[in-house]
């Protein structure tokens, strides 16, 4: 309990850090490129944007870990799988995040379909639970909705609303009800780039953008700044023969430090 007083104050000062149900990232490869990510296409769309899942074609899946600013006590731990069917392709999201005193755990079950050449949408319906030991549990349901177009053959634009309708977690505090909006543009198979418009009801708008480029066919160096708070990000990812990835990353606040992240990923391919 000596933690709990101190954790509230910094969550409730900082935004950001608690996740009231909203992920800050799209995977490993989101936190290396400024958590820009919601013109993914891989299997880290399942936390970004889940309208990129309907253009995976085989089995996916990814779990990742990030501390944040290498506090024990805010740790966050993630799973996800997808699996396409001829009627679209659903995917299962895990989270935890926080310690012993306070954690947060949320459980998702998403879908994506293409509709025609150029166009995915995507959903999520997803379940948070707060647990404070000597306060008890809190259970909200909330979703999310995605849409992602291709405008040009290079050229990706996603859209994404998470809680849109405002959801009460505990009297007078509300799931955070966060739009976004995101470009990628690939002019070679080896660079992608990425910038994203991110505004929380209640807070002040953040851009972000990123690059990714394949210093050689398996290995991915990864980059990103983000605004609003101010942050700096890098990572490198490494594909395996047999469809198996892994990423670290680690993205920098000027107050607060560094936020290290890693994860594995099968069948994410190159990814958009």
């Amino acid at each position: 309990m000596k933690y709990l007083l101190p954790l509230l104050f910094l969550f409730s000062c900082l935004h950001g850090i608690a996740q009231n149900g909203a992920l800050s990232t799209a995977g490993v490869r989101g936190i290396a490129m400024g958590q820009a990510g919601v013109a993914f296409q891989d299997i880290n769309s399942l936390f970004g944007n889940q309208a990129g899942l309907g253009l995976l074609e085989e089995f996916s899946g990814l779990a990742f870990a990030e501390r944040r600013f290498l506090l024990d006590e805010i740790q966050s731990f993630s799973f996800g799988a997808a699996y396409p069917t001829p009627s679209g392709v659903f995917g299962l999201t895990l989270n935890y995040f926080g310690f012993e005193a306070y954690n947060e755990q949320r459980l998702g079950l998403a879908y994506g379909r293409k509709l025609f050449e150029g166009l995915s949408l995507g959903a999520q319906f997803l379940l948070l639970n707060t647990r404070i030991p000597d306060y008890g549990n809190k259970t909200a349901f909330t979703f999310e909705l995605g849409l992602l177009a291709e405008l040009a053959p290079q050229l990706k634009l996603g859209v994404h609303a998470f809680s849109p309708m405002r959801v009460e977690l505990v009297e007078g505090s509300y799931i955070p009800t966060v739009l976004r909006l995101g470009l990628s543009y690939l002019p070679s198979d080896k660079l992608s780039l990425l910038a994203e418009v991110e505004k929380d009801i209640d807070y002040a708008a953040r851009a972000k953008v990123g690059v990714e480029y394949y210093l050689a066919k398996p290995l991915a160096l990864r980059a990103g700044v983000a605004t609003q708070p101010t942050g700096l990000s890098f990572g490198l990812g490494y594909r395996l023969p047999g469809g198996l990835s892994l990423d670290i990353a680690s993205s920098y606040h000027q107050v607060l430090g560094f936020t290290p992240a890693a994860g594995v990923s099968y069948g994410a391919g190159r990814g958009q």
